[in-house]
């Protein structure tokens, strides 16, 4: 059930006597709390998330990002992408993500992170759209928004989308030497899936014992879900490789790992 903005007030101060009182993890300055800042808030709603009373914790969110608390308005969209607490919502998720990079938030600020993923966000939601909503797939559009998180945050996720996008002429025209070149600094910011793309692009051009032992290496640091494609990758590669290359390969992914991916 969702509070009106009359009510909320009222019902946050009980949320926070309840926690003080408890002794836990709402425990907030009593300061704080009477001026009721954003801030403040924003506190209280992660400890209750954090306890997983996550009703609570999206009215709080809520309520924060109403008075422009930027990390407030993340986490909601956040729920809203990922259907944790709230029923998925997409579009909800997107008009979130699509006010934070309205924010003017210089690369260096405390902000950046939030900004920096919600441009991320809204380059998938604007590359593949959203059905049943006015968000229709622009992957021209999304390229511009992943261009400001890769050249202004730096931010490894949206450096991979466009070496794929450059990689696949999606939205751009096909350029291989573009596509390595913007996995490359995905890659050495310890991106697994730009390691694994940039290691196989390796392999077909002929470095066989690179390619092989940056695709290796990706698979240790891989998250879960991109195991599957990444070790098929990988286990083509190696079953197409001489025993010669496979070992020194195999040594060669053991120092990347030590050292770094891509470095």
């Amino acid at each position: 059930m969702l509070m009106s903005g009359r009510t909320r007030p009222v019902l946050f101060g009980a949320f926070f006597a309840a926690g003080l009182a408890a002794g836990n993890a709402y425990a907030l300055d009593p300061n704080a709390i009477k001026e009721k800042s954003p801030w403040a808030v924003f506190k209280f709603g992660y400890s209750a998330y954090q306890q997983g009373h996550k009703e609570e914790a999206v009215e709080a969110y809520r309520y924060a990002a109403e008075k422009g608390q930027i990390g407030a308005r993340w986490k909601l969209a956040r729920m809203y992408a990922e259907g944790d607490g709230v029923a998925r919502d997409d579009y909800e998720a997107f008009k979130a993500f699509n006010e934070i990079v309205q924010q003017d938030v210089a690369p260096g600020s405390p902000e950046e992170s939030y900004v920096s993923d919600a441009l991320v966000a809204v380059a998938n939601y604007l590359r593949r759209g959203i059905p049943g909503t006015s968000v229709r797939a622009d992957p021209i559009a999304a390229q511009e928004y992943y261009m400001r998180a890769a050249a202004n945050y730096r931010n490894p996720n949206a450096q991979y989308e466009i070496g794929r996008m450059f990689l696949n002429g999606e939205g751009v025209r096909s350029s291989v030497r573009q596509a390595g070149r913007w996995l490359q600094l995905a890659a050495e910011k310890g991106h697994a899936g730009a390691q694994a793309t940039l290691g196989n692009l390796l392999f077909q051009s002929g470095k066989v014992v690179k390619g092989l032992a940056m695709m290796t290496a990706a698979l240790e640091r891989a998250a879960p879900a991109d195991l599957p494609w990444i070790r098929g990758m990988q286990e083509e590669a190696f079953s197409l490789a001489g025993e010669s290359d496979r070992r020194t390969a195999i040594a060669l992914s053991e120092n990347m790992i030590r050292k770094g991916v891509g470095k």
